[in-house]
């Protein structure tokens, strides 16, 4: 019986210590200061070396260094250790985009995004992929549920606004521009698209000869 309770205590220290060095190398982390912070993640990665967190950490510093294979390598260790980490995917998803591997990037926070809809930098980036590759189909509907929970976010509203123009979804183009420059008057992005998008309906909704409104083709 002492025995279990000395296993037991002894663990929970082992536990203690270990979020102790993570939030230290967090810290350090944040400060900019990597070579301390370095140091902390890895006194953490041997203390408990099944977490994912210490190699998160580490992958975001080679990020910061610009070491993008060895980012990449800490990201992987980090998802296998957990095939549910948001972080580690998202890092994956950043270092692909890094290296211009927009597909991997892509596939990466589509991941990161299955597993939390609300990851704001995951949900940023792959609207940044779709950009570089042309292909919006997906990216929409994630934008949408997140500003369903968010409905004030700028940084997300602008980018959905763009998608509908895209598709030709004008009046929801509209709408949303104007919900974005209700909130950020001098949103000089916002100001010009809503300028063309009032264009594109003024365009679409001119009556023909017979006093009827028609689609005019683009």
């Amino acid at each position: 019986m002492d025995a279990t309770l000395n296993d037991a205590s002894q663990q929970h220290d082992s536990t203690q210590h270990y979020e102790v060095l993570q939030e230290l190398g967090d810290c350090h982390n944040t400060l900019g200061d990597y070579s301390q912070a370095q140091k902390y993640y890895e006194q953490a990665a041997t203390l408990a070396p099944d977490e994912p967190g210490p190699y998160v950490g580490l992958g975001v510093i080679a990020l910061q260094e610009n070491r993008l294979d060895d980012a990449e390598t800490a990201f992987r260790v980090a998802c296998r250790l957990d095939n549910r980490c948001v972080k580690g995917y998202a890092g994956l998803g950043i270092t692909a985009q890094q290296k211009t591997d927009y597909k991997r990037a892509f596939e990466m926070y589509l991941k990161c995004l299955e597993l939390d809809s609300d990851n704001l930098i995951a949900l940023l980036g792959l609207f940044q992929a779709s950009c570089e590759m042309g292909s919006f189909s997906e990216i929409t509907h994630y934008l949408e549920v997140y500003l369903d929970m968010h409905p004030g976010d700028t940084s997300v509203m602008f980018p959905l606004a763009s998608l509908y123009m895209k598709d030709g979804r004008f009046d929801e183009c509209r709408k949303i521009l104007l919900d974005l420059l209700a909130l950020d008057e001098s949103h000089k992005d916002a100001i010009a698209l809503l300028e063309e998008v009032e264009h594109s309906l003024t365009q679409t909704r001119q009556p023909n000869p017979n006093g009827k409104e028609c689609a005019l083709e683009p």
